[in-house]
């Protein structure tokens, strides 16, 4: 039988690192809130967010912390161009076409990276990459709890620009009624643009979150974004609360089938647990009822 501290740890390295997984999912829940339709870049865009963090800190010697600073406002300004100027126009407002224009750019995206960095694996060393944090008997990553408070700190964020905001009642406006919210004036492209936006913003801070602990390679993000995608749809596709909820289940599913299962099977457990939720409610968690 496992010791209840080993039980203990299992469950808040699963918490910690759910918050970074419910930060990647949040931006792929509020694109597909709003346009209704899957974001298959999203994957390839956190790479190239973790590239850049791992640029900044080897070209420049800027910690990934401060590197949220400058990398959140640009990722929201290549979110949002991307949108208003390639997304937008190569779809021509057909969902089928907008699918199709963002695995076209995952698919370069992938190989531009591919091209500059070659396929070799890089890493940040970071003064603080093995600190632990001593509580009671736990020994805590140092990266990790930071990432934890950080990703609530950003949904706190998200909540609130989407609760008491001008551009997050567009935003929310648009996602129910597209017609509607035209007809009263709001400009539906500029919203769409400004979703896309935050979407890859939320990606800058998870890949700035991620990089003083994990490794990237050209090829990592579809490894994040398919637990995402779970998220997504176990929590309610569009729910900002399901994703986070959502994102701690399937950190602490996976840790937990880690400890038990063992490292390479440690998710199956989060596929189980995804099979089961849409067995009983395949809206997810906090999705809306047909």
């Amino acid at each position: 039988m496992l010791q209840i501290d080993i039980l203990l740890s299992a469950l808040a390295n699963g918490l910690m690192t759910g918050a970074v997984y419910a930060l990647i999912a949040l931006g792929l829940t509020l694109v597909y809130g709003v346009l209704h339709v899957i974001n298959f870049a999203h994957g390839a865009t956190l790479t190239a967010a973790m590239f850049a963090v791992w640029a900044a800190h080897d070209g420049l010697g800027i910690d990934p912390y401060v590197a949220i600073l400058f990398l959140t406002p640009l990722f929201f300004a290549l979110g949002y161009a991307l949108q208003r100027f390639v997304i937008g126009p190569a779809s021509h407002g057909s969902d089928s076409n907008i699918l199709l224009v963002t695995l076209g750019l995952s698919i370069v995206i992938e190989n531009a990276l591919l091209a500059a960095f070659r396929s070799d694996t890089r890493s940040i060393d970071v003064p603080y990459g093995f600190s632990v944090i001593e509580l009671g008997n736990l020994f805590l990553p140092l990266p990790k709890v930071i990432a934890f408070f950080a990703s609530f700190l950003v949904a706190a964020l998200l909540w609130g620009l989407m609760a008491h905001t001008d551009i997050g009642k567009a935003i929310r406006a648009v996602s129910r009624e597209k017609t509607g919210a035209a007809l009263s004036g709001i400009p539906v492209e500029h919203v769409y643009a400004v979703t896309f936006g935050l979407g890859a913003a939320c990606l800058a801070v998870a890949a700035c979150l991620l990089m003083p602990t994990f490794l990237v390679n050209p090829r990592v993000g579809n490894a994040f974004v398919l637990v995402a995608f779970t998220i997504v749809v176990l929590g309610g596709m569009g729910s900002v609360p399901g994703a986070l909820i959502g994102g701690l289940i399937i950190g602490v599913v996976e840790s937990l089938s880690g400890l038990y299962f063992g490292e390479s099977l440690g998710q199956i457990g989060i596929f189980l647990i995804f099979i089961l939720v849409l067995l009983v409610r395949p809206a997810g968690l906090f999705g809306a009822r047909a």
